[in-house]
């Protein structure tokens, strides 16, 4: 906080040609509750537009494309049913005069055969098998050893990119989000421990970022840098039990100078260990990457008030991420502003399942608008 006690967390920050009424951002929460096409239910309208009140709201993690599914119930952006969807939910958003942008989603090999489309294998950089289990319609399952993708179908999923970003223009969205973090598809091609290709898209650090950067360009195209953040997560090892890069500091380096080249809204950076820690490896300097970036700095992962105003101050961030505090606090920024105590949401609810514990958490006063 600053020296006269005002705190820069509820000022006005302008993010590329928009102006956001404050600079704390609902982090993208994945809740899986939309139907096995992948369409949100129409009571997603009244979770975000309960929410309305953060400067931005990133949307759950949306799959582009049917290949891109790695979870159960998770909701699309490329069929028209979903489109029409999303829209009840943009439109609610913007009634109570918030921002939303879209976060676009491939999972690549933190996925399942029960969650492809006719049981197909999972597709990654390489073959090489994650930790861990998937969440399916049958249960948690065991990952298995994903498709290695050929070089010829790559520039294929760069125009599968194209097409959600389009898609989401024509849902109402704000915006959009490039998911390029937690070890989904464009992370396991820019670490050398998950990319072991010796095609035009692995080896050097070059070519691990050729796909990455290809995606950013083709979303660009459709929607402008101002309109298009992203979210790397350098220190970040789940899911899937994923080794770090073995050079963090040189690949993500790299990668953020060609993003800030680019003039992106924003560059979203989760500190740590999503979730669990704060902590990174030795060597590993994250304020020293985000500096790298000209724009607007986003940073994430187990954030307080005192904290969030602490990095603000220091000029280490420009917007703060909040994720699991929103779940049960829709009035969350009414909270952090006066100092009220947090809900907890049992983890039970966190998941799957209808409305409850996702629509009728109250605020303060009682029960939030709806849409």
């Amino acid at each position: 906080m600053s020296d006269s006690g005002h705190s820069h967390l509820f000022e006005p920050v302008t993010l590329g040609d928009l102006t956001l009424r404050n600079r704390i951002v609902m982090a993208p929460l994945t809740r899986s509750r939309s139907d096995a096409q992948g369409v949100p239910p129409i009571y997603a309208a009244d979770y975000y537009a309960q929410r309305a009140d953060a400067g931005l709201i990133i949307s759950e993690a949306t799959n582009i494309s049917p290949q891109a599914v790695g979870y159960a119930f998770t909701p699309g952006i490329w069929s028209d049913a979903q489109v029409a969807s999303w829209k009840r939910v943009t439109d609610a958003v913007h009634r109570h005069e918030g921002r939303i942008f879209l976060q676009l989603w491939h999972t690549g090999r933190i996925s399942h055969p029960d969650v492809q489309e006719g049981g197909k294998l999972p597709v990654a950089p390489s073959a090489l098998k994650p930790e861990g289990q998937a969440f399916t319609a049958k249960g948690m399952q065991d990952h298995v050893t994903p498709r290695a993708l050929d070089t010829d179908e790559i520039p294929g999923l760069v125009e599968d990119y194209r097409h959600a970003a389009q898609q989401a223009k024509a849902a109402g969205f704000d915006g959009v989000e490039v998911h390029s973090a937690n070890n989904y598809l464009l992370e396991q091609f820019i670490r050398d421990s998950t990319n072991q290709r010796d095609d035009i898209y692995g080896g050097s650090i070059e070519n691990r970022l050729r796909f990455p950067l290809a995606v950013v360009d083709a979303v660009i195209d459709v929607w402008g840098a101002d309109r298009v953040g992203i979210r790397i997560s350098p220190t970040t090892d789940q899911p899937g039990g994923s080794p770090l890069d073995s050079d963090v500091m040189a690949t993500y380096g790299q990668y953020i100078d060609a993003l800030s080249e680019r003039g992106l809204a924003y560059l979203h950076i989760i500190e740590g260990v999503t979730q669990l820690s704060r902590d990174c490896p030795d060597g590993v300097d994250l304020h020293a990457l985000t500096k790298r970036f000209k724009g607007k700095v986003m940073a994430n992962n187990r954030y307080t008030r005192e904290l969030a105003e602490k990095t603000l101050d220091a000029h280490q961030a420009d917007l703060i991420a909040f994720g699991r505090a929103f779940i049960a606090n829709p009035d969350l920024v009414e909270r952090l502003r006066t100092g009220a105590p947090l809900a907890d949401a049992p983890k039970e609810y966190w998941y799957g399942g209808d409305s409850v514990g996702y629509s009728d958490w109250p605020g303060m006063q009682g029960q939030i608008r709806a849409a």
